[in-house]
């Protein structure tokens, strides 16, 4: 293929969003997320839950609210990742939004429903909960299931095994691009036959005092507004000084398109192109030409067979770091050139922070319910437009607005690039 050209798509099986589940700082629920979101309010607050005063950041995006006992038997949840119970309670209501009877599925149904979770953190944070019990001098309390709960897989499997699912169970985990990366895949599955309905999205809850550490260490972390929580995550912002780290899962239910409207599903979109590359570059920072970030949204444009004139929004990665904002405006402005300027775009980091592989399904999830009611979210805390952010990112306050293509972005450590787009039922295929 000469270089530049982009690979015409392998057209397959279209394929249906019919269920939205969200576990969020910023609202428990699909429509309390919704709310909070249409309304820009911020999920960010001190961290209570261990003791933060000699780290530079002492904030979090965190869902206060959640009580994991509601998911789990109090004995099972020693046993898992904190991401898991989440990551359930997304995907049953998900399913429930999506209108499937489970419990009338025959096998062969269950067979060919998989499951696809993204996840960036995987079982950092059960792995130090049990190191930390270790080497506090209490070895008994250590989980049995340690070695198994702490692998990336754990999270599909626990999906599959909840709700008796026996297609393909697969985690993908690529950093922060790694639930958009699980929809891309989904995509597939249900495109080639694979499967005929996918639950999927993405879970992270990376929020510990080693791993809060461990960020700080990159001095990639907001430090300037722990007095100020709400205030902390400020992508686009030019006094922003990094993002702040969160949790959450937010879960969808895939179908292959006339499968759904056979059952008389109400189908939220189509998923209708993938993109992704990797710039080869650098463990954290990102190429500043913005070329594979933008080669990742014209791929999924690509792949959608649709041209980028006919984009109405785009949900911007938004991580509120001063690199990575600054680059991906650069990236939005060589894939729409002029037209960037004045295309709506916004960041949902801006309210809850940054769930890390769990980012791209938030961002999909906020993008399902804005096409639906037709109105942009809005990027909060843009106080002080940044020259090189010239982007319409919505600054402050959302706005009405039909939408009947959106392009949803991600950006990844270890140079990586996702793309998702989703186009309204009935609009041309």
């Amino acid at each position: 293929m000469p270089e530049g050209e982009l690979r015409r798509p392998l057209r397959g099986r279209r394929v249906a969003i019919t269920g939205i589940g969200a576990v969020s700082p910023n609202g428990i629920g699909r429509e309390a997320f919704w709310a909070s979101t249409r309304a820009g309010k911020s999920g960010v607050r001190r961290i209570e839950a261990f003791d933060v005063s000699e780290l530079p950041t002492q904030i979090a995006g965190q869902v206060l609210e959640f009580r994991a006992e509601d998911v789990l038997p109090q004995r099972e949840l020693k046993h898992v990742s904190r991401a898991v119970p989440l990551a359930l309670a997304a995907a049953q209501e998900a399913l429930d939004d999506s209108g499937l009877a489970l419990p009338r599925m025959g096998l062969g149904e269950r067979r060919e429903f998989a499951v696809v979770v993204g996840s960036g953190g995987a079982g950092l944070e059960f792995i130090e909960r049990q190191f930390r019990q270790y080497y506090l001098g209490d070895p008994k309390g250590v989980s049995l299931y340690t070695i198994p709960s702490a692998t990336p897989g754990a999270f599909s499997s626990e999906l599959s095994m909840r709700f008796d699912l026996r297609g393909p169970s697969h985690v993908i985990t690529t950093g922060c691009t790694s639930s958009t990366d699980a929809l891309g895949h989904a995509l597939s599955l249900i495109r080639y036959g694979r499967a005929e309905r996918v639950l999927c999205g993405g879970t992270d809850s990376p929020i510990g005092p080693g791993i809060l550490l461990g960020f700080c260490l990159m001095k990639i972390m907001t430090t300037r507004w722990n007095h100020e929580p709400e205030r902390g995550s400020r992508p686009f912002s030019r006094d922003r000084d990094g993002f702040v780290v969160a949790e959450g899962s937010w879960m969808l239910v895939l179908e292959e398109m006339e499968t759904a409207r056979a059952r008389g599903a109400r189908v939220y979109a189509e998923l209708a192109g993938y993109g992704a590359t990797c710039e080869a570059f650098h463990r954290v920072r990102l190429n500043e030409s913005g070329e594979e970030p933008a080669r990742a949204m014209q791929l999924a444009l690509a792949d959608a067979e649709i041209p980028p004139q006919e984009v109405d929004y785009v949900n911007l990665h938004g991580t509120s770091t001063l690199l990575n904002d600054r680059i991906e405006s650069r990236a939005v402005k060589l894939v729409f050139g002029e037209r960037a300027r004045s295309l709506p775009s916004s960041s949902l980091k801006s309210m809850i922070g940054h769930p890390q592989g769990a980012c791209g399904a938030a961002g999909v999830a906020a993008s399902l319910l804005a096409m639906r009611d037709g109105f942009v979210p809005p990027t909060i805390n843009r106080d002080v437009p940044d020259p090189d952010c010239d982007l319409d990112v919505v600054p402050h306050a959302g706005r009405a607005a039909p939408l009947s293509t959106v392009l949803c972005n991600c950006i990844g450590f270890g140079s990586k690039n996702a793309a998702l787009v989703l186009r309204r039922p009935g609009a041309t295929a």
